[in-house]
């Protein structure tokens, strides 16, 4: 696990909270890790110690509201600010050029960041992540619940009821779980299971942070879909690293990612939505390839 690899911990000033990161000192572009809405940075715990171990440098943080970053009271959390937490790390640690790392939702500050800053990007690498897809693909249930205008007042009343929200949320991971082969399934549930679990459970939580990034999911694909253009002309090599078995943000996802984009390669894992702690050292094979 990464925790027992030596990094540095930084605390990134943002607005009037700050920015969780751990740096792990090595050569060459440094490798930017990025969660999604449900987890933390410890969903990388198990892919770090690869790339470490072949002399890389390493950044991975909490966007506020997520893990140990900040989530203060009334806070407000959107896309944009995402983008801005990673810019922010990105600059106080003088990292230059970097290779950002995409993990579910935070396809959106990774594409992003590379259309806004190519000179600063050396490659962008994507895994099962989300950036501009459709309303009606066929996303996680609960995501749609408190991305779905029409929903909203129910949504609200999950949310407010420890019980119910607990509820769907086990019943999520389940859906996840379903889908991958027996194998992977114990330590999936051992760890990234009970890490997002505790993301929400210990107090203060990522509830807050999860929904209102949430409710803003549709209208943030709709957004980044007007970035068609600028996207296809994106001149940064962009490596989309799969799980095969993830049953939402399907291989069907990354082929459709790969004809948007004009340097793109697909590599497929036989793995789940987080393949980096299903299949560790192939994602860092793949990475580093």
């Amino acid at each position: 696990m990464s925790q027992h690899i030596k990094f540095i911990e930084h605390r990134i000033p943002r607005g009037d909270g700050s920015v969780y990161s751990r740096e792990y000192e090595g050569a060459g572009p440094a490798f930017v890790l990025m969660h999604g809405f449900p987890d933390n940075l410890g969903i990388w715990d198990d892919l770090i110690p690869y790339l470490v171990a072949k002399g890389r440098r390493v950044v991975a943080f909490d966007f506020q509201g997520f893990g140990a970053s900040d989530k203060l009271p009334g806070a407000n959390y959107s896309f944009k600010q995402q983008l801005g937490d990673l810019e922010a790390v990105v600059s106080k640690l003088d990292l230059g050029k970097i290779i950002p790392v995409a993990h579910d939702s935070s396809g959106m500050a990774t594409l992003n960041y590379a259309l806004a800053h190519p000179r600063d990007v050396d490659s962008v690498i994507m895994l099962n992540s989300a950036y501009n897809e459709e309303s009606t693909d066929f996303w996680p249930e609960m995501i749609t619940l408190f991305a779905t205008h029409s929903l909203q007042r129910l949504a609200v009343a999950v949310a407010q009821s420890p019980e119910q929200f607990a509820w769907l949320l086990k019943w999520q991971q389940k859906k996840f779980v379903d889908a991958m082969p027996e194998e992977q399934k114990p330590h999936f549930i051992a760890s990234i299971g009970t890490l997002i679990t505790d993301n929400f459970v210990v107090q203060p939580g990522a509830g807050p942070a999860f929904v209102q990034l949430a409710a803003q999911f549709f209208e943030e694909n709709a957004r980044n879909a007007q970035q068609q253009s600028a996207l296809k002309a994106l001149d940064v090599p962009v490596k989309l690293i799969w799980g095969k078995y993830d049953p939402y943000i399907t291989v069907a996802v990354a082929e459709r990612r790969k004809a948007q984009l004009k340097n793109a390669s697909l590599t497929v894992i036989p793995a789940g939505h987080w393949l980096q702690a299903d299949e560790p050292a192939q994602v860092a094979q793949a990475m580093l390839a």
